[in-house]
């Protein structure tokens, strides 16, 4: 439940949430895909596959390579915030313990963060919270997609 104080005060961040809301999207629409049934046909209509490739996870699916190109093209700055979001959302740090949970994101950031998030089951949701959290609400153009 968010206290009156945390949407009046919302906690600084180096990332803008319009790039959070960008990522939550793309994560969950990578979380939502399932191992394929059955390998398609290579020129197989979506209409009689009942568009189900969209679903399934392809080693050549570009959701993934959408998520971690997103995640890739931020700044050191934005993607620790971005680690440190992930962590207050989960339940590892509170509001008041986000200096820490940067500090700690700073140290363990690595040019394998994107890998790391993504491995993340969840980070969809993790990101919302921690946005929540922290004070910040999604862009309006983004509730309708998430």
């Amino acid at each position: 439940m968010r206290t009156s104080d945390q949407t009046k005060n919302p906690v600084a961040l180096n990332i803008n949430p319009d790039k959070v809301g960008f990522i939550i999207l793309k994560a969950r629409e990578f979380d939502a895909k399932v191992e394929p049934e059955e390998e398609l046909e290579s020129g197989s209509n979506p209409t009689d596959d009942a568009e189900r490739d969209i679903l399934e996870d392809y080693g050549d699916d570009p959701t993934l390579e959408e998520l971690r190109g997103a995640i890739d093209a931020l700044d050191d700055d934005e993607v620790i915030d971005l680690i440190a979001l992930a962590w207050v959302g989960r339940g590892d740090f509170d509001r008041s313990e986000w200096p820490a949970a940067q500090r700690l994101a700073s140290e363990r950031h690595r040019p394998r963060s994107a890998d790391y998030l993504v491995g993340m089951p969840a980070l969809g949701d993790y990101l919302e919270e921690g946005l929540a959290t922290l004070g910040h609400s999604l862009p309006d153009q983004m509730t309708g997609h998430l």
